[in-house]
Order: structure tokens, then C-alpha cells, then sequence
């Protein structure tokens, strides 16, 4: 298995990502796209893209953020898609993913930065690679936006705050608008690198206090993402047959 990842900035770290491709022997690559690393040209050297998130949106361009250019990424993601390979999306990954299928991104009813609870919907319940989670269970967040939608997407999680949490756009294509990964290192680099959680905490239902965010023990959801990884490449490998 071949993992790729699309990495908009330092701080949005692929934290518990990273940690299951390496646990399991794959081969990693990165695009850091804030060293100005250009996306790749062969589509034979990736079988799952992984698009982290950032503090842009779809809508960023080039003059707002010289180093994202959401355009050539989003063609890139399409690609990707076209080629028959897996995709994850995260945070902005997620809405860059729904642009790539025509479904534009829009703003989310609530700011949530912090440790919430998730809900399943039925769709998610029913759902083969979630069923290992509760029906709630605490994630990451760390969003003011929100993944569109297409006829034949699939709203399989949603929070208090936003109504798309996870999204199945395909059975090889997902959206996390929600973090999975975080770590206490990545969690750490996230509020040293926001403002908002700083200066606006209270301006806001769902914001949390660094030290709420900080003293939170993000391993069983890491540990959810992992088996929920585990999964989708059971069955991405399967389609391939």
C-alpha cells in the first residue's frame, strides 16, 4: 500500500495517520505543500491519498496564501479519483474533496475547536467501516467550514455544531471534516499556531480552553481511526480484484 499525503501547513501534522502507515510497513510519501512541493505526476505511485487540513478554504487563492493553490489540488484529487485510487480528506482536505466532485464547500453553523461527541446517522450505523464505533464518541475539531455534498453522498456522522461530520462521497472516497488523528504533539502544534482558540474562546458554544484541549487522552480515538483505515483499504483492495 502506497500512502500519500497532501499537507497544507507544519502544524496540521498527520498525527495518528502517519502512525498507522508506519505500524503497518507502507510506503509513505508527502506533498508539504507549505515548502512549496509540487503535487506528483505519476498516478502509479499512489494507491490512498490522504488531504490533510489547513486554515484555508477551497475559496483561498493565491494572492490570500502564495504556497495553496486549491485549483491545481482540487484537478489533482480528481485524478486521483479518475485512477480509481482511495482518498481521505480531512478538515479542508474534506471540503476540497466535495469541490473535486462539483459539491461546493459552505460555512458551518457553529466554530468547533476542541473534543466533542459525534453522532452516527443511520447511514453511518450501517455502515461496515464504523461499526466498531459507539453511536457517540468524542473527536477533534478544529473547523469553521464544512464539506459539500453530492446526490450520492452518503452523511454517515454529525455533530452538535455541524450537520457533516463524515461523509462516504463513494466506497473509496471519504470526507473526515472531523480530526481522528489528533495526537498531543499535533494538538499542540494546532494551539500554538491558532489565535481563535486565544482571543475568541468565548465567542463561540464550541470552543474549548487549551487546557481542556490539552489534558484530553486522544488514544481511544486514535485508535477508531486505525480500524476504520484498516477497513477501508480491506475494501479498497478488494475492489481492485
Amino acid at each position: 500500500m502506497n500512502v500519500h499525503f497532501l499537507q497544507h501547513e507544519n502544524f496540521e501534522a498527520p498525527g495518528a495517520f502517519l502512525d498507522w502507515a508506519k505500524k503497518r510497513a507502507y510506503k509513505i510519501t508527502f506533498t508539504r505543500v507549505y515548502e512549496n512541493q509540487p503535487l506528483p505526476d505519476k498516478m502509479d505511485e499512489i494507491d490512498l491519498l490522504i488531504v490533510l487540513g489547513g486554515p484555508q478554504s477551497p475559496d483561498t487563492s493565491p494572492e490570500e496564501c502564495p504556497h495553496f493553490n486549491a485549483k491545481a489540488e482540487i484537478a489533482f484529487i480528481q485524478r486521483c479519483m479518475l485512477n480509481k485510487k482511495a482518498v481521505i480528506g480531512v478538515c479542508l482536505g474534506a471540503q476540497l474533496v466535495g469541490d473535486a466532485l462539483g459539491a461546493k464547500f459552505e460555512q458551518s453553523p457553529e466554530k468547533e475547536i476542541g473534543v466533542f461527541p459525534i453522532q452516527l446517522t443511520e447511514e453511518g450505523l450501517r455502515d461496515a467501516k464504523l461499526q466498531h464505533f459507539n453511536s457517540c464518541c468524542d473527536v477533534g475539531h478544529w473547523h469553521s467550514d464544512m464539506p459539500g455534498l453530492t446526490a450520492e453522498s452518503k452523511v454517515l456522522a454529525t455533530s452538535q455544531g455541524c450537520p457533516r461530520q463524515i461523509i462516504a462521497y463513494s466506497d473509496w472516497v471519504y470526507g473526515f471534516q472531523c480530526h481522528l488523528e489528533l495526537t498531543t504533539e499535533v494538538v499542540e502544534l494546532l494551539i500554538a499556531n491558532d489565535e481563535d482558540i486565544l482571543l475568541n474562546k468565548d465567542q463561540h458554544r464550541f470552543i474549548q480552553k487549551p487546557h481542556e484541549i490539552r489534558n484530553y487522552d486522544y488514544t481511544e480515538m486514535n485508535d477508531k481511526l486505525c480500524l476504520f483505515l484498516d477497513k477501508f483499504v480491506i475494501q479498497y483492495n478488494n475492489n481492485k480484484r
